[in-house]
């Protein structure tokens, strides 16, 4: 087996202690166990790998993106693998685990100031593409970012779950994974209901935004998204660290926060199945004080 081949069919996994409705089962697809730790490693292959297939980029090529964590991760280990110079930007108030993953995989990471958030990395990354000649994947505006669970995640959820799934949570940040995920789920079942999480006014949640209009995605599109649940900073660390003491799942911080929603949804349920996405390893938080 190739590494690629490692790329998703990540498990799903029926929560045994945190759920408080005995009539909804609620379920965490392990997005940890991709090779590159988390769900972005999907997003990463199928953009760069698209991009070669079309012949936007070649070998050698230079490319830039910005990035709070987990793709740049999954973007050093796919574009060294298939020979690109990746050079990823993001907030210096990133973990330590995470900078030093990416720098691993051969990548070379600029960092920006917290205080500007991901938006400034945003603008620095099209300033080098602009003014230095690289290549951006620009995974908030590309297809390709989404598609990879249009192909793959979706449909693995639906056969998971043998077609039962009656609701779907995910935290939002580039929104790709619920785009992609809802276009196929809605396309099986248009009664699947689609859940988003977004931080609260105030929190910093890794991993999911609240964005200002002007730095929405492009790929996303509100119609697809039948319901969003505002999570606090608060509420999404309870949750994380309950998630790893009660039912043996250590992640990070944004599958507490689309578990905390998941629950709040279940409450006002009679009967259902909710899979919710757990979209990383905890073990990249440990210098923080998520679990402290």
């Amino acid at each position: 087996m190739k590494l690629f081949e490692l790329i998703g069919n990540t498990p799903l996994v029926e929560l045994e202690h945190i759920p408080q409705n005995p009539k909804v089962k609620i379920f965490c697809k392990m997005e940890g166990q991709n090779p590159g730790g988390s769900v972005k490693d999907r997003a990463a292959y199928n953009m760069i790998r698209s991009a070669l297939d079309r012949g936007d980029i070649k070998p050698g090529d230079k490319l830039v993106e910005a990035t709070s964590g987990n793709t740049g991760i999954a973007l050093a280990m796919v574009a060294k693998v298939l020979g690109l110079d990746m050079t990823l930007i993001m907030p210096d108030n990133s973990t330590k685990e995470r900078v030093l993953s990416m720098e691993a995989y051969g990548a070379k990471v600029i960092l920006t100031p917290a205080a500007q958030t991901i938006e400034y990395s945003r603008v620095l990354a099209d300033k080098m593409r602009d003014e230095e000649g690289y290549y951006m994947l620009n995974q908030f505006a590309n297809p390709d970012n989404y598609l990879a669970h249009y192909y793959t995640t979706g449909p693995e959820i639906w056969k998971e779950t043998n077609g039962t799934i009656t609701h779907f949570v995910s935290a939002m940040g580039t929104t790709g994974t619920i785009m992609g995920v809802s276009r196929f789920l809605k396309q099986v079942n248009s009664d699947i209901q689609i859940v988003g999480t977004q931080p609260t006014d105030g929190s910093s949640i890794p991993g999911i935004r609240r964005w200002s209009p002007e730095f929405l995605p492009e790929i996303f599109e509100s119609s697809r998204v039948d319901r969003v649940i505002d999570v606090s900073q608060d509420q999404a660390t309870q949750m994380t660290r309950r998630m790893a003491k009660e039912e043996g799942i250590l992640a990070g911080m944004s599958s507490g926060g689309a578990l905390h929603a998941a629950i709040e949804l279940s409450k006002e349920l009679s009967e259902g199945v909710i899979v919710c996405i757990t979209c990383d390893r905890g073990d990249r938080y440990l210098s923080s004080d998520l679990f402290g």
